[in-house]
């Protein structure tokens, strides 16, 4: 059997998944169904949680983060200086672009591993004529 190509997971992927009213929850709970290994930068993480405590309440962020907790394949890459530093090449080159901090990051991420695999709902990952490999 061939091995699954690693794909990155924004925060729009989770949220589509674990959130039924989301047009794209089909889409996404078959997608995690059965996920190849997956990558994720810490901001989204963050994002996440930020989303479904504002959304609802502190027990639906609460369960976003037990979801995280228990897939069994995902690398979550830290937030620090030196991560901050890469991502901020990245939103000043394409300041024109309506990319936040977790989208630089991702996209820096989905470079320094060569994934070409982006779960997301925004538009601009990956399009937009940002390359992956910033």
């Amino acid at each position: 059997m061939a091995k699954k190509t690693e794909c990155y997971v924004d925060t729009s992927a989770f949220i589509a998944f674990l959130d039924k009213s989301d047009s794209y929850h089909p889409s996404f709970r078959l997608l995690f169904s059965e996920p190849p290994p997956l990558a994720t930068s810490a901001l989204v993480i963050a994002e996440g949680h930020g989303w479904f405590l504002r959304r609802y309440d502190q027990r639906r962020a609460a369960q976003f983060l037990a979801f995280v907790d228990a897939l069994p394949d995902l690398r979550i890459q830290p937030f620090d200086a030196v991560e901050l530093a890469k991502a901020s090449r990245i939103a000043k080159k394409y300041s024109d672009q309506k990319l936040t901090l977790a989208d630089c990051h991702g996209l820096t991420i989905m470079g320094e591993r060569r994934t070409a695999c982006c779960w997301s709902t925004d538009r601009h990952l990956g399009l937009s004529g940002i390359p992956l490999a910033v």
